[in-house]
């Protein structure tokens, strides 16, 4: 079992002739994602590596009525329309690969995918995979094995260091999942939380915040709930206020979104928190009972 994605879970791409949706589309065939389709206005007809292109979402469904979930490549200014399509068309997970989709946008998108009980994930990701099952997203397979510690970050580049460090330590990742980096995301820390936490083959849970935003703040109450072992980790404690940290979403403005904020709140709900990344295997191994069963 893993979250959101495994290894029957049918995809689709939007966006697909793009060029990074055409290169990352062939990446995940070859790591045996089961994409079925793709979409792209006009291109209708054509295909992109064997996948076969429509020119709707619905269209795309028509045909491959078991698709449940669709990776969104498309430019900023269409990812809404695109993002809204798919959920109107019945696609139960959309996972926005697009960055810096406009705010207003996204409120939008927010209210729709609540509306149809959809999870909207990003924008901004690179992605989620449950290792040796799936992968949807840009997420580098290198970086990932089979385990049972789930993740779920805002940064991409922290989510493949931390897989990287847990499966150094003889760990491994049931499944990672990118939030993503822009100011309003289609869902939160804590609607990942709530699906680790319901997942029998994850043992503990590592989340990796930003400053910026109040996501990690948010998921704090629910954190004091869960059954699992929780480690965080809050990036940018030395950035200054008022400048930007890599994201648009990581930015401090007057007293909220502070490193201090979120690592308060989060410790204060019995997470675990890392000082530096370095320090997130070894808490995992400290709260953890890890049986040679589980690798």
């Amino acid at each position: 079992m893993a979250i959101i994605i495994d290894e029957n879970t049918e995809t689709i791409v939007q966006g697909i002739t793009g060029k990074n949706a055409e290169l990352h589309t062939m990446f995940m065939l070859e790591y045996g994602t089961r994409v079925v389709g793709g979409v792209t206005p006009g291109k209708g007809g054509y295909s992109v590596h064997g996948v076969p292109v429509y020119d709707t979402v619905k269209e795309c469904l028509f045909a491959h009525p078991n698709a449940t979930v669709s990776s969104v490549w498309v430019p900023a200014r269409f990812a809404k329309d695109a993002i809204l399509e798919a959920i109107y068309a019945g696609i139960k997970t959309v996972i926005v690969i697009t960055e810096r989709i406009p705010i207003h946008d996204m409120l939008i998108v927010r209210k729709a995918a609540k509306e149809n009980n959809t999870l909207v994930i990003g924008g901004n990701t690179p992605g989620v995979i449950s290792p040796g099952k799936s992968l949807v997203g840009m997420l580098p397979k290198i970086a990932f094995s089979p385990g049972r510690i789930g993740t779920v970050a805002r940064s991409g580049a922290i989510t493949y260091y931390i897989a990287n460090s847990l499966n150094l330590t003889g760990l491994g990742e049931s499944t990672s999942v990118g939030l993503g980096g822009d100011p309003i995301l289609g869902c939160n820390f804590e609607d990942i939380l709530k699906m680790f936490d319901a997942d029998t083959e994850t043992t503990a849970v590592v989340l990796a915040g930003e400053i910026g935003g109040v996501y990690e703040e948010i998921a704090a109450p629910f954190i004091k709930k869960m059954s699992k072992p929780l480690v965080a980790f809050i990036a940018g404690k030395a950035a200054p206020q008022g400048k930007r940290l890599g994201h648009a979403g990581a930015i401090i403005e007057g007293e909220l979104g502070t490193a201090d904020s979120k690592i308060k709140a989060l410790k204060e709900a019995g997470a675990l928190i890392a000082n530096t990344l370095s320090e997130i295997p070894k808490l995992v191994k400290k709260v953890v009972d890890i049986s040679t069963s589980y690798i």
